[in-house]
Parts: C-alpha cells; sequence; structure tokens
C-alpha cells in the first residue's frame, strides 16, 4: 500500500485530469452534441419501456401498482448511472495501458474519471425525469431532498465496485466477458422492475442483502409517494456504500504497483 495520506493529496492535486478525461471521453463519443445527449436519454427511456410491457404482459391483468411506468424509468435511469460506472470503470486499468506505463500518476483517477463520466450522463435523464414526475403529478415536498444523498450513495458504490473489479480485470481478462450478465442479474434482483413492497415477506431479507436493495427501494418511496426512508434503509444503504467504497479503494491501492507489470 502506497502512504494513504500523500497518495489522495496527489489524486487531489490531478483531479483536472479526472475531469478533462472524462470529457474527452464524452467528446469522442459525440456525447456533447445535440443528438448524442438525446440518445443518452432514449437509450435507457426505451429500456424502462420494453421492461414496462414485460412486466405488463407477465402481470396478465392483475391490479397494476400506482405509477408503475414512472417507477420503472426513475429506477432505470439510476441503475444505467451505477452500471454505467461499473461496466467502463472495469475496463480503464486495462485499456489505459500506455498511460499507466509512461505517465506517474495515482491510477485510482482512472475509475474515478469513469464515475464522472457517467454522472454527467445521468444529469439529462435526471432532467426528464425531473419533466415525468412534474407532469404526472407525483408528489414534491421536503422528502423529495432525500434524492441527493440516494444519488451519493449509488455513486460511492459504483465507484467501489468500479476500483474492485477494474483491478481484479488486470489478472482475470476474461471478467469482462461475465460482467454484463452480472449486471443485467443484479437489476432483477433490485425493486426496479417491481416495488420493494410486493416482495413476499419470507423473502424481504434480499432487500438487506441486496448492496443496493434499500437505496432502491428508498428511491422509489421518495419519488413516487413522498415518503422519507426508514432510518434502517438509510442506515443499511450508508453501510453497503461505505463498505464497498472502502474495499474497492484499499483492494485497488494495494494492487497498483503491479498493474505495470501485468500489463
Amino acid at each position: 500500500m502506497p502512504p494513504v495520506r500523500s497518495y489522495f493529496r496527489a489524486a487531489w492535486d490531478r483531479r483536472e485530469f479526472a475531469w478533462e478525461m472524462a470529457r474527452t471521453e464524452m467528446r469522442a463519443q459525440h456525447l456533447d452534441t445535440t443528438f448524442g445527449r438525446l440518445w443518452l436519454i432514449l437509450n435507457p427511456l426505451l429500456l424502462a419501456f420494453v421492461y414496462f410491457v414485460l412486466v405488463e404482459i407477465l402481470r396478465r391483468g392483475n391490479h397494476r401498482p400506482p405509477h408503475q411506468l414512472q417507477h420503472l424509468i426513475a429506477g432505470i435511469f439510476l441503475y444505467t448511472f451505477m452500471a454505467g460506472t461499473i461496466r467502463e470503470g472495469a475496463r480503464t486499468v486495462v485499456g489505459g495501458g500506455r498511460l499507466v506505463l509512461n505517465t506517474a500518476f495515482p491510477r485510482i483517477l482512472l475509475p474515478i474519471s469513469e464515475a464522472l463520466d457517467h454522472f454527467m450522463r445521468f444529469l439529462p435523464m435526471l432532467g426528464l425525469y425531473a419533466v415525468v414526475h412534474v407532469a404526472t403529478g407525483l408528489p414534491i415536498n421536503a422528502n423529495t431532498l432525500y434524492v441527493v444523498p440516494l444519488v451519493v450513495l449509488t455513486a460511492c458504490i459504483g465507484v467501489g465496485a468500479a476500483l474492485f473489479v477494474s483491478a481484479l480485470q488486470v489478472y482475470f481478462r476474461d471478467l469482462k466477458q461475465f460482467l454484463p450478465y452480472m449486471l443485467r442479474l443484479w437489476l432483477y434482483l433490485t425493486p426496479i422492475l417491481y416495488y420493494a413492497n410486493r416482495i413476499p415477506d419470507k423473502y424481504h431479507f434480499l432487500i438487506w442483502i441486496n448492496p443496493i436493495g434499500a437505496i432502491f427501494a428508498s428511491w422509489s418511496d421518495v419519488l413516487m409517494f413522498g415518503r422519507a426512508p426508514s432510518a434502517q434503509m438509510m442506515g443499511v444503504s450508508v453501510a453497503w456504500a461505505a463498505l464497498f467504497l472502502l474495499v474497492g479503494t484499499v483492494f485497488f491501492m494495494s494492487r497498483e504497483r503491479e498493474f505495470a507489470v501485468r500489463l
């Protein structure tokens, strides 16, 4: 492990490097153009509509929960932000081989730059959802401010997971083949396609052992019903976010000196 204080001081001093990498990535994919921003919104929006139709077919005429479509859109948008951070962050060390070999800087900035990139992609989605939220008459009150800490907690889990898998992929290059399937399975196990209260009581423990289960259950309560998350929900969410960030950071820093040899 490098000296922690000096390492993070060096990372902070080079924060503009991470920011410029994120902006360059968006420009390279033409996501800074009007049509690029439109695609950023349309892609997860169409995915939400596909899942909505699928859920309607599986329901077979049974009673529809309130605000089902809005629930799906809000959940898919937030999950797209987190999953993109993990999926693209996983390739940053291996994909940045020449930069890692020829430049001295804290490598932790590579996955963080992807998190910044996907946060900038998430902002237009959040803006579109705000329009949908107001247009459909969903509640807006003081509890709506919980959106901010819930996004921060989701980002912490995304960054922590990205740090872990980006370092792990240096040793196991085939990880990138399995990661999309793991992220898709994680989506199905999280209360996004359904409400958390639709889970039978005997399986409710799955909310607590799913690192993002409490976050997305709280996200839905805040946006769909204007309810503040319970202290238990927030406590579990903070605990998982802190654990992911700590484990991911420690694992990444402990392996960083081997990156040049492995690459």
